[in-house]
Formats: structure tokens, sequence, C-alpha cells
């Protein structure tokens, strides 16, 4: 699977999304979409070999029913979603692969005003027309409720963002100690890899690792004082100098 650079690059050229918006619905053979799109074939090739190479689509030889050579025709063969966050204090840029499996497979991850809708659909093969309108009408409804939820929760992200700023500012005298800071605040939740951040600000490994080291003594403080919370650890722990009595 690609990463979200990469995926951006594909997808930035709009006959490769038009290629695309196609090919879910059905296979394509070249020619057809040569024709559907008023682009010549030899251009389409050139896009659908890009998209192959991505792991966007792929492709199977067909034989001809008129007993010509085989044909190639093509199909989408990923499910993902990207997303991208941007303004002041805010910038999320995510790929993210979508769960495979049926309605019981994910009834688990899927919101429970949806459980009505799941055993409905139970493990059926095929729906009618008119039934699988309504079924996509009211996920429709749902995902927009989700999208609300999630752009409040983005919103909210922002403004905390927006009100830590300030003490960055005040506390972290150079313009890497900043930076630092916001790639922790960024994705808190996960380890940062030091190495490729001194590479990102072209300084050595060994500053980067005494700077957070710096900044871990600053929040650990900043948690006993801020919390009125000890900070426990164990007997041969050396500790920092501000809290050694």
């Amino acid at each position: 699977m690609v990463d979200f650079e990469r995926a951006m690059s594909i997808l930035e050229n709009s006959t490769r999304r038009d290629i695309l918006k196609f090919l879910v619905k059905e296979p394509h053979y070249p020619l057809q979409l040569s024709e559907m799109l008023d682009v010549s074939q030899q251009a389409v090739m050139k896009h659908l070999k890009v998209l192959e190479e991505g792991g966007f689509v792929e492709s199977e030889k067909i034989p001809s029913e008129k007993g010509g050579p085989p044909r190639k025709v093509y199909t989408v063969n990923q499910s993902f979603s990207l997303r991208l966050d941007l303004g002041p204090d805010l910038f999320r840029a995510e790929h993210r692969k979508m769960p495979r499996g049926g309605p019981l497979r994910l009834s688990s991850r899927l919101p429970g005003e949806l459980d009505g809708l799941v055993s409905q659909l139970g493990t059926r093969r095929s729906i009618p027309l008119v039934e699988g309108m309504q079924v996509l009408s009211e996920l429709d409804e749902c995902l927009e409720k989700i999208d609300e939820r999630r752009d409040a929760v983005i919103a909210l992200h922002q403004h905390v963002m927006s009100k830590v700023s300030p003490s960055l500012n005040e506390g972290l005298a150079s313009y890497e100690e900043r930076q630092l800071a916001h790639a922790l605040m960024i994705q808190p939740r996960r380890p940062l890899d030091l190495d490729v951040f001194a590479q990102s600000m072209r300084m050595r490994s060994n500053d980067a690792e005494e700077m957070m080291s710096t900044l871990r003594e600053r929040l650990l403080r900043d948690l006993a004082v801020n919390e009125g919370k000890f900070v426990a650890a164990t007997d041969n722990t050396p500790l920092p100098w501000w809290m050694v009595k």
C-alpha cells in the first residue's frame, strides 16, 4: 500500500481520478475508458500503468469473444481514505486503509445506531436495487453525522493547539526546540523518531536527543507543579536536578 505522499502524487492528476471513477463501478478495457473520457488510448494506458504500479488497480487478461488476442481489463483493488486537515495550528495528513468484511465482521466497529441494519443485512449475498438504495441512504446519513462529530473534535484539537502555542514561544528559546515540541503534540500517542526529526531539521541526532531529554525534564516538572502530583520511579532512577531536595 502506498503512503500519503505517493497517493497524493498519483491522484493529483484529474484524468487518473476520472479513470478510477469508472473502475470502481465495474472493470473496464482501456478502449472503453478512452472513449468515455475522450482521451487517447495511449494516454489512458500510461495513466493505467501509473495506477497499477501504485497498487490502485490490477489488470487481468480476458479472452476475446471474437477469437482475437486476449485483452486487458482493469479493476480497482484498494480501499482506503486520504484525509488532510489544514488550518492555523492544524496539519493532519493521514492515509487509512479500509477494513475488510461484511456486516457481521464489521459490527463491532460500527455505530450502535446501525445494529438494526446489520441484522437486516446479515450474510445475504445479494440485495434488491430498491432496498440497496434505502440502505445506502441510511448509511450516507450516518456518515454525515460522523463527519460533523469529527469536524467538531478536530476544531477542538485545533483550539487546544492554539492555546498551547504561546507557552511554547515563552518557554522554548530556539526554533528547533519549538519544532520538537510541535512534533510531540501532533502525535502525542506515538513515539517520535528522533533520527527522522533530526534529518528534517538538518541537525545531528545527538543534539536532537539532548533537546528531547531537556524537554522531557520540563514536561515532568510541569506535571508535578501544575497537577500537584508526585513522579514515581524505581530506587535506582537518577532524579532531575529540580526534584532533588
